[in-house]
């Protein structure tokens, strides 16, 4: 009998040499989905000094119209340390399911920080250190970010401090030990350090926390260090930029595989993970004619897109950020302290909001017992233990390849499996245990949440 194919795998020189540049391919302005504050306007400089936090080089890439951009030398030659990352074919789900359907992940967890995250946190670390930063300050949600950006900083000779949001700091207390391991400053935020979490504290002195506050607390934080700068995981151009050799990887194996898959799936927090492994799908979607799904998901405790409102708001809860259009709760939502803390944010990326807007993608819900349900089959039968956030790609995928089943229809089903979560098992411990709760935001909440939104009227953008 003809041994099955499990893994397709790429040589390390097929590393990536370009990252793809969506923007080649949407026509979306950076006028479009950013604004930045008129002449005039008393907080003027502190929101537009956020526009010129980045190094140019890096910022050039993220708004040009370029199509692939050239990773440096320097980054590809750390991306080789663990790049390419399998692409697996999950038989045993695939049998556990009794489906047609044919199921893909893309593994993104076997690097030193357990997650997709260091993919930009490298390129970020090296453009700062090159531009002359000494020092990098970030909020970070269940630590995932804040874990590769301390690994990087530690490469580079970058200094860290990490304000991470409080539930997440008290859920896992092993990302804290490896920031700290690694050189970091880490402060559970809301946190007495800063202007921003001591005004929160002082109205709600129990607050779990946001990442919007923790962001909050890190640009305040960071214009007061000297030669410091803010870097930010996920949502910006830039950010998603790096992420796309996720997809250029998985192009190549899918390939190799013989198979092009109907339907891509990725977790949805601010939009990291879901456009890394997407993006390069809709290039090929936009340019050969194919005809892919592409669908993020979230979590029924922060559901930005589809539940939201397509508004300009700010990044952060202080509102000290430039605005960006985007699906949004509002820049005070709090999330509940669900264990996928890195889809916590209230907001999703411009460009993957942008697509949204135009019918290019699809958005999909789940509340955490469905997606710890998923995660734990997953495990049973792929014998890996997906982290709770890549547990909702694969509650995606489930549903597809029962779907598939039900319709006696042969589909194939790509999903990026984003991080590990052998930091996470305690959440897994609640689950077995019956303990885990959904927590479904009440539409009255959303409502007041997005009563708050900044003044929607034109303001003079950016050229």
């Amino acid at each position: 009998m003809k041994a099955r194919r499990n893994q397709f795998l790429l040589d390390e020189s097929d590393t990536p040499t370009h990252w793809y540049n969506i923007l080649a391919d949407v026509d979306v302005k950076e006028s479009d989905v950013r604004r930045i504050r008129p002449a005039g306007d008393p907080e003027e400089q502190r929101s537009n000094s956020m526009a010129l936090n980045l190094p140019l080089s890096m910022y050039r890439g993220s708004v040009g119209r370029e199509r692939f951009v050239e990773i440096p030398d320097e980054v590809r030659e750390q991306y080789q340390r663990w790049r390419p990352t399998p692409l697996v074919r999950a038989h045993r789900l695939e049998q556990a399911l009794d489906t047609p359907a044919h199921i893909y992940y893309k593994y993104e967890g076997a690097n030193a920080s357990g997650s997709h995250k260091l993919n930009t946190a490298i390129a970020q670390a090296y453009f700062y250190r090159k531009a002359g930063v000494e020092e990098l300050t970030t909020g970070s949600g269940a630590g995932q970010w804040g874990t590769a950006l301390s690994m990087a900083c530690q490469m580079y000779g970058l200094g860290l401090t990490v304000f991470m949001v409080r539930v997440s700091h008290d859920q896992k207390p092993y990302r804290r030990v490896l920031m700290e391991l690694h050189g970091a400053r880490v402060f559970a935020s809301p946190s007495a350090t800063t202007e921003a979490g001591k005004e929160l504290l002082a109205r709600q002195p129990d607050s779990n926390g946001s990442l919007s506050i923790a962001n909050a607390e890190a640009l305040e934080y960071a214009r007061k260090a000297p030669n410091g700068r803010f870097a930010v995981g996920s949502g910006e151009n830039h950010v998603l930029l790096h992420q796309t050799v996720i997809g250029e990887e998985a192009l190549l194996q899918m390939k190799r595989a013989g198979e092009f898959p109907d339907v891509v799936i990725g977790a949805m927090g601010a939009g990291s993970n879901f456009a890394g492994l997407a993006f390069p799908f809709h290039r090929e979607r936009a340019n050969e004619g194919t005809h892919t799904r592409l669908v993020a998901v979230e979590p029924e405790a922060c559901p930005k897109m589809t539940r939201g409102r397509y508004a300009w708001d700010y990044n952060d809860t202080s509102g000290s950020t430039p605005m960006t259009k985007m699906y949004t709760l509002g820049h005070t939502f709090a999330a509940p302290g669900v264990h996928a803390g890195g889809l916590r944010y209230h907001g999703a990326a411009p460009l993957v909001s942008a697509l949204y807007d135009r019918g290019l993608l699809e958005a999909v819900s789940y509340g955490q017992k469905a997606v710890f349900e998923a995660g734990a089959l997953f495990a049973r039968t792929e014998h890996l233990v997906p982290a709770p956030e890549s547990a909702h790609a694969v509650r995606c995928a489930i549903d597809e390849a029962v779907k598939a089943r039900a319709e006696r229809r042969p589909t194939v089903i790509l999903l990026n499996v984003s991080g590990h979560g052998l930091l996470d098992l305690s959440a897994y411990q609640q689950f077995l245990a019956g303990d885990l709760e959904d927590h479904p935001v009440p539409e009255k909440e959303i409502a007041a949440s997005l009563a708050a939104l900044p003044d929607q009227e034109p303001l003079e953008v950016s050229p």
